[in-house]
């Protein structure tokens, strides 16, 4: 029964990835489109049906083209940390509050927090290994965005921690069968979404990749195979987020299909900030994170905590 209950597991998870990796391949076809329609003109409309196909053919491109490295660069760690940082982007899918099958994980917010951390190490080490000033300048600055934006977002996922008692996903869906937390906690949702922004790299916040300053940032050697990679794993990192944001805020039920309408309008609202706004200065980033988001999601872990506090007392 054991080893029935191990296989089906796998055979799941593999269905999972296969089914996030084409949503990726869709997510990008999707960013295409806006951000065609936003700058008016139509986005990749010739390969196929008004361009479905787009993605796939973009992946047999980039995975035959030629691998190219810097002949200083230091290879192994180089050609490796794409493929771990896809691995750590996939690995967190095991997290998907599913309630009959997979894997049910009663520390799931630990396990978020520990692969998102682990995270920064591949950017850091692609952007060094490469041994190109401008790779290591958008691994610094990557490095630094991420830390501090992680700080606040940790510090918003403890105040909704000690709201519901419990390290589980599954118990987010539970305490939203009446009313949203979006509508309790609207501050902190705004907070969350911006700091998701961060962390994933995306713009406003994309000075990893500072194409007018930095030729692209940490991935600039990168061709073929890891270039794809890279991108595979931010696609990845975008819609679990987006998965993550509609669980702890807008009641997400994975049984249901409008979890997936939800779902989708979240990422695409990563488009859209991405079509709509330019890039910040790097110490207006700085200031946002330290300055303006973590006295914000302390001040509401305090309010949270104290509510409990008077909660059980009264209770006593």
């Amino acid at each position: 029964m054991f080893m029935y209950d191990i296989f089906f597991s796998f055979i799941f998870m593999l269905l999972l990835i296969i089914c996030v990796l084409v949503g990726v391949a869709f997510l990008t076809l999707l960013e295409r489109k806006v951000l065609g329609y936003i700058q008016i003109r139509k986005g990749p409309n010739k390969v196929g049906f008004v361009g479905i196909p787009q993605p796939f053919c973009d992946a047999i491109k980039l995975f035959s083209k030629e691998q190219i490295y810097p002949l200083m660069s230091n290879y192994i760690m180089y050609y490796y940390s794409p493929v771990i940082s896809l691995f750590l982007s996939l690995l967190m899918w095991v997290l998907v509050p599913y309630l009959l099958v997979m894997f049910s994980f009663n520390l799931g917010a630990l396990f978020f927090l520990c692969c998102t951390s682990m995270g920064v190490y591949t950017v850091m080490i692609a952007g060094w290994s490469s041994n190109s000033n401008y790779a290591l300048l958008g691994g610094l600055r990557a490095v630094a965005q991420t830390i501090s934006y992680e700080v606040s977002l940790s510090l918003i996922l403890m105040s909704f921690l000690v709201l519901i008692e419990s390290y589980s996903l599954i118990d987010f869906i539970k305490y939203q069968k009446i009313i949203w937390l979006l509508f309790i906690c609207l501050p902190l949702a705004l907070v969350w979404f911006v700091s998701m922004l961060a962390e994933t790299n995306r713009t406003p916040f994309d000075f990893a990749e500072g194409e007018s300053e930095l030729v692209s940032g940490f991935n600039v050697e990168y061709s073929s195979g890891g270039f794809a990679l890279i991108f595979l794993s931010e696609y990845s990192s975008i819609l679990f987020m987006s998965m993550l944001f509609c669980v702890i805020f807008l009641g997400g039920n994975v049984n249901s299909i409008f979890f997936f309408m939800k779902m989708v309008f979240i990422s695409f609202a990563f488009i859209w900030v991405r079509g709509t706004l330019p890039r910040y200065r790097y110490d207006k980033l700085m200031y946002l994170a330290w300055k303006s988001f973590l006295p914000l999601s302390l001040n509401y872990l305090f309010l949270y905590i104290g509510l409990k506090f008077f909660y059980f007392s009264f209770l006593i």
